[in-house]
Parts: structure tokens; C-alpha cells; sequence
């Protein structure tokens, strides 16, 4: 049974069910368009679950059948009516881009799980997920170029590092929408499903996550991010850095036991 967190805020839902967080864009009427409520509570869940040692991976999803629309320049511009969030729009530095998964990103897998309109700044929490899973009539796409703005949350530089150049470029400079069909054979997305499952199927993905070793996902997961644009000799520097502690974990004793027991492995993250 989910457990609903008291970082929520107005327009974030943050929950809790065993090992996922379960982070919802509240904010229908606008169809999830970013608001600076939304943002300091996407940036409190993204702590949270770094933070949490229980916590094994994340969800983020949209209310009522929409991702999220963008940024509502409007809306962010406005003082917040609920005193916390304005305590916390003043103490987390530079908040919104840490909403966006822009400067920092959790230290736990993140799984974006998609219905109708994810564009603008909603492709832009896609590209700072690791794991998308997309309704087959959700709408894609990184519009900025047609509004003379630019994609501030990163995506100008991610999209190449992550579908290569020509798509990329294709995605950025036509600002066009993208069908999910089309993100699959990009390789932008993992997942194109049936609508109205693409929350069932995060929580599926979120499952199998959180049954493996936390050390071993945790540390594969940093050995990505910190090795990305090294040369392959000095990557692997870091890789055996990292790697070496998961082989010597608890968690690695109690998979070995485990296998040999012919039993589902309890790992405690140690």
C-alpha cells in the first residue's frame, strides 16, 4: 500500500510503496505544466530517494493521463501560496534545476512512465531518466527552437550523447513532435506500450530493479555517469574502483548463498 510522503506539495504527489517512490505531476488543469510547486517537490523526492537507504528505485509519472506539457513561465514566476514551499524554494539551491534532473540526479534508478503530452520540459525530465516507458498515443517532443527559447534542462547536450548526432539534431532543430514509435528506433525510449498501462509497466520494471543487489545497481549506475566521456582505459580505472567493494558486499555473499540455495536472494544493501 503506497504511503503518500509529506515532501508532496500542491502540485507533486510523492509516494511510497516498500522500495519504489512513486512521484506524480499533479497539475491536470495545465496539463502538468512545471509550476515552482512542482519543482521544489520533484526536487525534495529526487533527495529523498538518494537519501533513503530503502528506497531502490523511482517513478515519475503525470496525473490523469499527461505527462507534463513544459514549463508554465507564468506560473513559476508566482510566489506559492503553501509557506513550506517557499521555505524550500529559499533553501535548495537552484531548485528548478534540480526538479528537472538537470545538476544533479538521484543516486538510484529513475523510470519515466508516459501518457499523452510529454514535451518541452517534459522530453527534457525524459532525457534525465534511465529507464522510459511510453504510451503508444503519447506525444514527444523538444518545441523550444519554435518558440525562439532554448531547452535549458540539458537536452541540447544529452540527446546527442544518447541517440547520436543525426537524431538528435532531427528532434532539436525541427522542433517537431515525436511519436513514441519513432523514440523507440532512436533508442530514446525502452519501452512503447498499450495506453493506460504505462504506469503498470514503470511498477513491473521498478519490481525487477528492486529484487537485485542495491550495491551492484547503484554502483553500475555511477560507473555510467562517471565514465561516459573518458577513454576506455581511464573508464575502466573507475569501474574497477567501484566495481570491486559490490564483489566483496554482503550483497554478493548473500546472491552467491542464494543461488546456491535455490532461493530468492534478501539483499540489505550492504
Amino acid at each position: 500500500m503506497a504511503e503518500r510522503l509529506p515532501i508532496s506539495t500542491e502540485h507533486c504527489d510523492v509516494e511510497r510503496d516498500g522500495h519504489v517512490v512513486i512521484v506524480t505531476m499533479n497539475r491536470p488543469e495545465a496539463r502538468n505544466a512545471l509550476s515552482s510547486s512542482m519543482l521544489v517537490g520533484l526536487a525534495d523526492a529526487w533527495a529523498y530517494i538518494s537519501e533513503t537507504p530503502e528506497v531502490r528505485v523511482g517513478i515519475l509519472t503525470g496525473a490523469e493521463g499527461t505527462f507534463c506539457a513544459g514549463a508554465d513561465l507564468k506560473a513559476m514566476g508566482q510566489t506559492p501560496s503553501d509557506p513550506r514551499v517557499q521555505e524550500r524554494m529559499a533553501q535548495i539551491p537552484d531548485f528548478h534545476w534540480k526538479g528537472l534532473l538537470r545538476d544533479t540526479r538521484p543516486t538510484k534508478p529513475i523510470i519515466c512512465a508516459i501518457e499523452g503530452y510529454a514535451v518541452a520540459g517534459g522530453t527534457e525530465l525524459l532525457v534525465g531518466t534511465d529507464l522510459r516507458v511510453v504510451a503508444e498515443g503519447a506525444t514527444l517532443g523538444l518545441f523550444e527552437a519554435k518558440r525562439g527559447l532554448f531547452p535549458m534542462g540539458g537536452s541540447a547536450i544529452r540527446l546527442t550523447r544518447q541517440i547520436g548526432y543525426a537524431n538528435a539534431m532531427d528532434i532539436l532543430l525541427t522542433a517537431r513532435s515525436v511519436t513514441p514509435q519513432e523514440a523507440l528506433a532512436m533508442g530514446l525510449i525502452n519501452k512503447v506500450v498499450p495506453d493506460g498501462t504505462a504506469l503498470e509497466a514503470a511498477r513491473e520494471l521498478a519490481g525487477q530493479i528492486a529484487e537485485n543487489a542495491p550495491v551492484a545497481v547503484q554502483a553500475i549506475l555511477r560507473t555510467h555517469r562517471e565514465t561516459e566521456h573518458l577513454s576506455e582505459e581511464d573508464a575502466l580505472k573507475i569501474s574497477d574502483e567501484l566495481g570491486w567493494p559490490v564483489i566483496g558486499s554482503e550483497d554478493a555473499k548473500e546472491g552467491s548463498r542464494a543461488f546456491k540455495e535455490k532461493r530468492p536472494a534478501v539483499y540489505k544493501g550492504q
